[in-house]
């Protein structure tokens, strides 16, 4: 997406203003270091543009911009759930309107918190308390920091990831390593499976890596560039692409978009809801993943 395009609806500060597509309002940040966009459909960063270089971030020509549909591409924040263990798939936070809290900006950079707090339509499909604060760093990389809340009088468990979609030029042409030799295929059933330290794609992958390296390495080898996702505060890295079959099936992806990204997520995996990581009253846990080329 073109964010440079877009008319400033309210200007911030010299580095950040509000626009708009269609109907969803999009931070922009244009730093010397950057350009980025953050939806607050989502608290959804839709664009990272280190100056000089291509987008980092994928995000799809046929994205739904109509404040309601969860967006495809960019980094989608997955939670209270990952995956389709309940409804809507992947939780609500993706598809939920997030408040700006505040913005700070340097010479280094720009700093953008979002947040989500429980409330009503929360409750209608989680019963739970709680306080969601999004902290994205815009820099020469790319920090995406969710801090998770228990403001409840009990327990609570939850899954959850930071979607990231990456974008190469061509992912045929991309080899990946860090993510471990150990991990779940979602399209063998679940079946636990042991590869190579090295993965070059062929075919559609959806894959819970259960042993990733701290780093992540995507050799884009047309591009020459290699884009390193450091994850934390994860139990797993999942590895997407639809591929060809895929991609036809999504209305809001081009037939051939698969061929020019990949999903490499910062992932707290949960075979159920009941089964993910259980967060006392008044606890925070971090989930974060780091982009840098």
């Amino acid at each position: 997406m073109d964010l440079l395009s877009l008319p400033s609806l309210t200007v911030l500060s010299d580095c950040v203003t509000i626009v708009e597509q269609d109907n969803v309002k999009i931070v922009r940040v244009i730093h010397d270091k950057a350009v980025a966009g953050i939806a607050l459909h989502g608290g959804h960063v839709v664009s990272f543009q280190p100056t000089g270089q291509e987008d980092l971030l994928w995000m799809s020509k046929k994205a739904i911009f109509d404040g309601k549909t969860a967006l495809r591409g960019g980094i989608p924040v997955c939670w209270p759930w990952f995956g389709r263990l309940a409804a809507p798939a992947h939780g609500f936070a993706r598809s939920s309107q997030w408040q700006l809290i505040e913005h700070r900006e340097n010479e280094q950079g720009v700093i953008v918190v979002l947040g989500l707090d429980s409330n009503q339509q929360t409750r209608s499909v989680w019963q739970h308390e709680f306080q969601l604060r999004l902290s994205i760093e815009i820099s020469d990389s790319l920090t995406v920091r969710l801090a998770i809340t228990n403001t409840d009088q009990k327990a609570w468990a939850f899954s959850g990831a930071l979607h990231s979609y990456l974008n190469v030029a061509d992912v045929r042409e991309t080899t990946i390593t860090g993510m471990g030799s150990d991990y779940i295929d979602s399209l063998q059933n679940d079946q636990w499976c042991q590869g190579g330290e090295t993965l070059t794609l062929h075919d559609s992958i959806d894959r819970v890596y259960t042993k990733p390296q701290s780093h992540i390495q995507v050799q884009d080898h047309q591009r020459q560039r290699t884009l390193v996702v450091e994850n934390q505060g994860h139990n797993s890295a999942v590895l997407w692409n639809p591929w060809a079959r895929g991609a036809q099936s999504m209305g809001d992806m081009q037939d051939d978009g698969y061929l020019t990204m990949l999903c490499v997520e910062s992932t707290w995996h949960a075979p159920s809801i009941a089964a993910g990581k259980v967060l006392p009253p008044g606890e925070t846990h971090y989930l974060i993943t780091r982009i840098t080329a």
